[in-house]
């Protein structure tokens, strides 16, 4: 999809899960926190779990597509995100797993495809741990963090406990600046400006705590034990041009699931669905008719 043409679908299909409107709502949590989503087409569901910092409305390029090819599509702004309630705490991912067992149980959805991006691999791995796998026929896991993203003595080929230390002091500094600096990672270099502000808008609804407490969650928890879990299909995805961590998490996930198949993407950044959608778009609708 040509750069200019990709604005304006996201200009036309932009979602906002805080607009009330048809196929939008909130779901509550087992904590009473509201949280907003959006519930497009009929047919196969698939859950979209965004990563770290974003909202439903990163999916925009994926919910209308797959729902006018005959999938319900369910999108959910994750707590303390877009529209949903910004709590204080609990944001360990077994409350992030157990919400999204909320959204699975309220709407009574089966035979459901869970697309997880980023730290959203992480809350897949551990709903299905946690909350097996009754609901879930497949499983897509896009440039995951899984499964332990920090480095420790049975880990070696994780990332400093430091690191994300400087992380988390340069957000707290000055989170704007942050979030505009990991940009070029997102959306690959050379992104127009107007596609990355319309990302960073997404990334500033976000409540600086849930942002903190986020990126400390996913870096600091180990999914390896959920990583027998995965007993139905599962398709990783990863685009060679995000960072070096992001490609060794994908070959590990692949190694842990067993029957798991691993799909690079040459060259795609982080956000490799908004860079690549019709590759991604069509592999997640084959995967799920397969």
């Amino acid at each position: 999809m040509q750069r200019r043409t990709l604005l304006a679908s996201l200009a036309a299909t932009s979602l906002s899960a805080s607009t009330a409107r048809a196929g939008s709502g909130f779901l509550a949590t087992r904590d009473h926190q509201k949280l907003a989503y959006v519930d497009r087409g009929a047919g196969r569901p698939v859950v979209l779990v965004h990563g770290w910092s974003l909202g439903a409305a990163i999916w925009s390029l994926q919910v209308d597509w797959l729902a006018a090819r005959g999938l319900r599509v369910v999108a959910y702004d994750k707590r303390g995100h877009g529209g949903s309630d910004k709590p204080a705490d609990d944001y360990d991912m077994d409350t992030l797993a157990a919400d999204l067992a909320a959204v699975l149980d309220q709407l009574d959805l089966t035979e459901v495809t869970l697309v997880g991006h980023s730290m959203g691999a992480g809350e897949v791995a551990r709903y299905l741990a946690r909350h097996g796998s009754r609901r879930v026929a497949r499983a897509v896991l896009v440039a995951p963090t899984t499964p332990f993203a920090l480095k420790t003595a049975d880990n070696p080929d994780g990332v400093e406990r430091a690191v994300y230390d400087k992380l988390v002091a340069a957000l707290e500094a000055n989170r704007p600046a942050y979030l505009a600096a990991g940009a070029p990672g997102f959306f690959g270099r050379g992104a127009e400006p107007e596609l990355v502000d319309w990302g960073l808008s997404i990334a500033l609804q976000a409540s600086p705590v849930a942002q903190v407490k986020c990126l400390r969650a996913f870096s600091e928890t180990d999914f390896r034990g959920d990583m027998r879990a995965f007993t139905m299909p599962t398709l990783i995805v990863y685009g060679t041009g995000d960072q070096p961590g992001i490609a060794n998490n994908a070959r590990r996930t692949a190694a842990a699931i067993a029957g798991s198949r691993l799909e690079p993407y040459e060259g795609a950044p982080h956000g490799l669905f908004l860079t690549d959608p019709e590759r991604f778009n069509r592999d997640v609708l084959g995967f799920v008719r397969s």
